[in-house]
């Protein structure tokens, strides 16, 4: 008999933030993110303590979800900034360094938590209103004729993925596979309400990167010694394909629920491969010639379909099956009780072998036009590949919120940096301060640790003991190398952070989070995509740069945190 042990009552936490034990895990945690932030960032190796895979990450998909804190707070941030990048993919890590490093500056700085939320929801409003002005100076439109700007946007998604271990042409082809994965899915003749399509991602660990490569349609595994496939190099009519969602391996769990009526001595295995064989005729009768069943085929079967010469395909799973459907126009197959209705056939163009490696794949070609794609990815191990798919899929999601606002933000920094300077510059102390209720020196208080935070974050993407600067004109953001003057930046910097300037003698720098002279940044001139070199997802950024504020608004405000530890 089990003993009965008192339940703990719950431990209740009053002003969590003027704990020094949560404050110091706060700091914990902002320091962990920071390491890892930006194309140089530091790599984390994630394990369970009662074993499991070692994980070797970067990526915030990967990286907070692993993260598990006994602080109720903490776990907090975490769970907002991951729904953050469920929903959108991307900036998941500039947005809980923002909220981190926000909430100590708010702490640091000494304006109270009540004033401090209403001054960080008028200066996300001021943000929110000056990114969507068109003449917004680190916001740039993108242009849909030319591909080289989604190139860019890819490129740096990926280049902020170490982990994947890509040089700098393997990040690029990697990057114009993406843009051509994204572009297949986009249907180029649809009236009325877009639906967009799939992109399929196959992993093929061992081979170069530079042999990944993306195909209109589908692949799908196919047995080991597959043989007697006729590769139909200029076909002629479509082949028709059928799909089975059910299985056919001959098993009585599968012919549904409900009694059974057996007749004495009938032998139920030979009625029911009776039944299967009899759905191999009706198919070969019909023309059939790919016969693919999301699970198991009976063997018996197989060797009747493949002995006429069509092509068999088994276990292609669940996730495989709707881009199948939609691929070939059928309706998937759910019961052995009737006879193949005429309307579940579908068709595809062609069918051919694709060989990678020791791995064999069907490559099945639509038989009109089809959004329906399928994007093989190679890497030398599997802690790359698992990596480089996440990337993949991530700058995927982002490609499509483009669609919706066709917009991107300068990168490296540059966004950073510039809103910081644009807020302190916009920022009436007087006027604002009287309409939110609160001292001048408490709303120049906030206003400072807001700028501040987003100068720190443009600041983490330094990791080499570099400098982090701005320029006193347009407010980018430069990084000068370790051991480097200030006055050598024309011969130790070329560019700034999202590389659309150049350095010049009359430019000015100052260190950031350093104080320096409030000034409107200078407007740019000239077609900005074309130059910069790093964009972000001006859709991702924005949630980001919302949820991050939101959520520390919400600590801030917390009173009690009441944790029950039984």
């Amino acid at each position: 008999m089990s003993r009965l042990v008192k339940k703990s009552p719950a431990l209740c936490t009053d002003l969590p933030l003027e704990n020094s034990d949560i404050l110091n895990k706060l700091h914990l945690l902002g320091q962990l993110l920071r390491s890892c932030f930006g194309p140089s960032g530091r790599l984390k190796h994630i394990h369970n303590n009662i074993g499991g895979q070692v994980v070797t990450t970067s990526t915030s998909s990967v990286l907070l979800p692993a993260i598990n804190s006994s602080i109720p707070l903490l776990n907090l941030i975490l769970a907002s900034i991951s729904s953050h990048v469920s929903r959108f993919s991307d900036c998941g890590l500039f947005a809980a360094i923002f909220c981190v490093t926000l909430i100590e500056k708010v702490k640091q700085s000494g304006p109270r938590h009540n004033e401090a939320i209403r001054i960080n929801k008028h200066l996300l409003d001021l943000c929110i209103n000056y990114l969507h002005q068109e003449e917004c100076d680190c916001k740039v439109k993108l242009d849909f004729c030319s591909s080289q700007n989604l190139i860019k946007m890819a490129g740096s998604i990926l280049c902020s993925k170490p982990a994947t271990m890509l040089t700098e042409n393997e990040a690029l082809h990697i990057s114009k596979l993406a843009v051509q994965a994204f572009l297949l899915t986009v249907p180029s003749n649809n009236t009325g309400i877009v639906t967009l399509g799939t992109t399929l991602i196959v992993t093929i660990e061992g081979l170069p990167v530079m042999e990944s490569v993306v195909f209109p349609g589908l692949l799908v595994d196919i047995p080991d010694g597959f043989e007697g496939l006729e590769v139909r190099n200029h076909p002629c009519n479509p082949l028709c394909v059928v799909l089975f969602s059910t299985s056919l391996a001959g098993d009585l769990s599968e012919i549904g629920d409900g009694p059974i009526e057996i007749q004495y001595g009938a032998d139920i295995d030979s009625q029911i491969l009776d039944h299967l064989l009899e759905i191999g005729k009706q198919a070969l009768k019909d023309e059939v010639k790919l016969f693919v069943c999301q699970k198991v085929i009976h063997p018996v079967l197989q060797q009747y379909l493949r002995s006429h010469g069509i092509i068999v395909v088994e276990r292609v799973g669940l996730n495989l099956m709707q881009p199948l459907a939609r691929l070939t126009g059928a309706q998937p197959v759910a019961t052995l009780h009737t006879t193949i209705p005429h309307k579940a056939y579908g068709k595809v163009r062609n069918v051919t072998p694709r060989q990678f490696g020791s791995k064999t794949m069907l490559h099945l070609y639509p038989a009109e036009e089809s959004v329906i794609c399928t994007t093989v990815l190679c890497h030398r191990n599997e802690t790359m590949l698992n990596e480089l798919k996440v990337a993949c899929q991530k700058t995927e999601h982002v490609l499509r919120l483009t669609l919706k606002e066709p917009f991107a933000l300068l990168g490296g920094g540059c966004t950073e940096t510039h809103l910081a300077a644009y807020i302190r510059h916009q920022c009436d102390a007087t006027s604002s301060a009287s309409r939110l209720g609160c001292l001048q020196t408490e709303y120049l208080l906030g206003v400072e640790a807001f700028c501040s935070s987003l100068e720190s974050v443009a600041a983490a993407l330094q990791h080499d003991g570099g400098d982090s600067l701005i320029d006193l004109t347009c407010a980018h953001h430069w990084t000068l190398p370790k051991d480097a003057r200030q006055g050598d930046m024309e011969t130790c910097v070329s560019r700034c952070g999202c590389g659309l300037l150049e350095s010049s003698q009359s430019r000015k720098w100052c260190h950031l989070n350093t104080k320096y002279p409030v000034f409107s940044p200078a407007s740019l001139t000239g077609d900005v995509t074309v130059h910069a070199k790093v964009l972000d997802s001006f859709t991702a950024k924005l949630n980001a740069l919302q949820v991050a504020i939101e959520t520390v608004n919400v600590v801030l405000d917390i009173r009690y945190t009441i944790q029950d530890i039984n």
